[in-house]
């Protein structure tokens, strides 16, 4: 069975909050020249364009064929995923088992999936590669094994929805073709609802969603990987007597920490570790 991206609907708010761009105060950009969609590559994505947005087993044979050629897109299948994730547990672990005082740790512990594309290594709703839906029970990524862990742990709401924050906060992830980020930022969104709906068999709280999609927006970013930046953008020059769009001194990356609050520069965080 294909996933059915379209029965993902988002309200104003919460697409508004998705298609922000934390560093740059405006919206990601497309940073790829869509065949499909019809946009230039420094166009914003806006709420109506947003909309037009599918996965790239939806995408046309040409378009795909060009985002391979121009971006060096390639998907991973979901198998590769599971794989790879597995090992990171198993460093994690180093041997033991997910003990009562050991599944907190293994939900605060922070990942990042670099390139992320659609997040098949965070959330994998959908095998990337052919978009075949996988169910919930079944979904191997690094922040749906958390979620597993929260499942086998809590049962009440209040220190469920505290908990799925403290998930949510803890993975990252950055890209640089805009629609794929929107995809990724909305997967790990209606991850959210599916698994509160696992275990409390109703909508989500309003207020909770409100949280979980900000956090989404500043930890999935759109950035450049070889330059720290927005895709396009370039530092001002010391003493240019010419300024245009893509020459600001708001070029590089923002994320948050969460256990500060504190707005940081991804370099920083990049460069000590």
């Amino acid at each position: 069975m294909l996933f059915n991206f379209s029965d993902d609907e988002l309200n104003e708010d919460f697409l508004n909050i998705l298609l922000a761009d934390r560093t740059t105060g405006k919206n990601i950009i497309w940073a790829t020249n869509n065949l499909d969609e019809g946009c230039a590559a420094t166009d914003e994505i806006t709420p109506d364009r947003a909309a037009l947005i599918q996965p790239r087993f939806s995408k046309s044979a040409q378009n795909k064929k060009f985002r391979v050629r121009d971006k060096a897109e390639v998907f991973t299948p979901a198998w590769i995923c599971n794989e790879q994730n597995n090992s990171v547990d198993e460093n994690f672990f180093d041997g033991e088992k997910l003990r009562k005082e050991l599944w907190r740790d293994y939900v605060k512990a922070t990942r990042l999936e670099i390139t992320c594309g659609e997040a098949p290594y965070l959330v994998s709703r959908y095998d990337a590669t052919t978009g075949e839906e996988i169910p919930l029970e079944k979904r191997i990524g690094l922040l749906d094994k958390k979620f597993r862990a929260i499942h086998e742990n809590v049962t009440d709401i209040d220190e469920w929805t505290t908990w799925a924050t403290l998930a949510v906060q803890s993975i990252y992830g950055y890209e640089f073709q805009g629609d794929n980020l929107f995809l990724a930022r909305k997967n790990i969104f209606f991850s959210c609802i599916e698994y509160f709906k696992q275990d409390f068999y109703s909508e989500p709280p309003i207020e909770f969603l409100k949280g979980i999609s900000e956090i989404i927006s500043w930890n999935l970013w759109q950035m450049d990987g070889l330059t720290n930046a927005i895709p396009y953008y370039k530092p001002l020059e010391k003493n240019s007597a010419q300024v245009n769009l893509f020459e600001t001194k708001n070029v590089y990356c923002k994320i948050k920490d969460w256990q500060t609050n504190e707005v940081v520069d991804f370099r920083k965080i990049r460069g000590s570790r």
